[in-house]
């Protein structure tokens, strides 16, 4: 069996969850980890029985020993970072959101272009069974009226910032926030299914680093609004939802998309009275731990020497990173990054 041999960037708890469902594809092989230090790349291998282990990331985009690069570093450095791996021959599998902003979200893909690698972001909820079922049957609501996704989720590290700290999750320096971080999970989708709209209106609530703390969007599109909200400062337990004429699809959680359902619409009788109709269960089976799919995915890619996805495009990508910029001006929002 053909394998894609991974190096992977940052030693997070994100990491070790990647791995976890990459390696229940035997394609998947972990052959090293690069860190800023050589004690936490130590011990990093030493957890996943990782073979070679760097402090440069320019030792190992050189390696013979590495075909693909997982990269879960800040967002601020994955441009760089992502460049510099495929400068070198290395493919390019890239934590969400792609980049700082759309310049370099361009810039990594004409990287991706110039040395013919594929760059792919790791956007695993548009890689699940239940959105690939959601993209086919979407047209059973007939035409799409409204979509509305929410993912608020009270951040532990929020509790670091009001006590005078100032975590990555709420540096600008680190190109981080709210929108980057979560928010993302509600316009990707959007993207993937309805592309491009046609205005943009934005509002949240900015913290004392200068980052958004949470956010609520109206995308308009041609007959259509697309609403999403998104907060690391509080939780929600709202479910999203795709609203057409002829019925709507329910989805229980936008990041992780374990069930959905479809309902038709209400047929009146005459007199205004009718029966609500039974819901259908659209749940697709995932016998497979969530982040297996888009590791399953990027290694497709690179055995069949596919630049980019069919569904996470260097497309979706970049105009996801447009539309979170508009967002971001519209806020008050400004990362280093963009001043670069």
């Amino acid at each position: 069996m053909e394998k894609v041999r991974f190096g992977v960037v940052g030693t997070n708890f994100i990491t070790d969850w990647v791995i976890a469902g990459a390696r229940q594809d035997p394609r998947f092989e972990l052959t090293a980890v690069c860190s800023r230090t050589g004690e936490r790349a130590e011990e990093f291998a030493a957890k996943h029985g990782i073979p070679y282990k760097f402090t440069s990331l320019e030792e190992m985009a050189s390696s013979p020993h590495v075909d693909a690069v997982y990269i879960a570093s800040p967002n601020y450095k994955h441009a760089e970072q992502s460049i510099l791996c495929m400068s070198h021959g290395k493919h390019v599998l890239c934590e969400k959101p792609l980049a700082s902003n759309a310049r370099e979200a361009r810039q990594m893909i004409a990287a991706s272009e110039q040395y013919n690698v594929t760059l792919m972001e790791a956007m695993k909820m548009t890689l699940n069974p239940n959105f690939l079922a959601l993209m086919r049957r979407v047209e059973r609501v007939g035409r799409v009226r409204r979509y509305f996704a929410s993912y608020c989720q009270y951040s532990s590290r929020y509790d670091r910032l009001k006590a005078g700290e100032l975590p990555n999750a709420f540096n600008p320096a680190c190109s981080n926030g709210a929108l980057m971080d979560i928010g993302v999970y509600t316009i990707y989708p959007m993207v993937v299914l309805f592309g491009k709209p046609q205005g943009v209106r934005a509002s949240g609530t900015l913290l004392s680093s200068g980052t958004d703390g949470q956010g609520s969007v109206l995308f308009q599109y041609d007959g259509m609004e697309a609403g999403v909200v998104y907060s690391k400062i509080a939780d929600s337990h709202l479910p999203s939802e795709i609203q057409g004429e002829e019925g709507t699809i329910l989805l229980n959680h936008i990041s992780r998309l374990s069930q959905m359902s479809y309902i038709p619409r209400m047929q009146h009788a005459v007199g205004g009275k009718g029966d609500q109709p039974e819901a259908e269960d659209w749940t697709q089976p995932m016998d497979k731990d969530r982040y297996y799919y888009e590791v399953a995915e990027f290694i497709n890619l690179v055995l069949a020497g596919r630049r980019e996805s069919a569904v996470n495009t260097h497309r979706c990508s970049l105009l996801t990173m447009e539309l979170m910029d508009e967002v971001r001006r519209q806020l008050g929002v400004v990362y280093p990054a963009d001043k670069l």
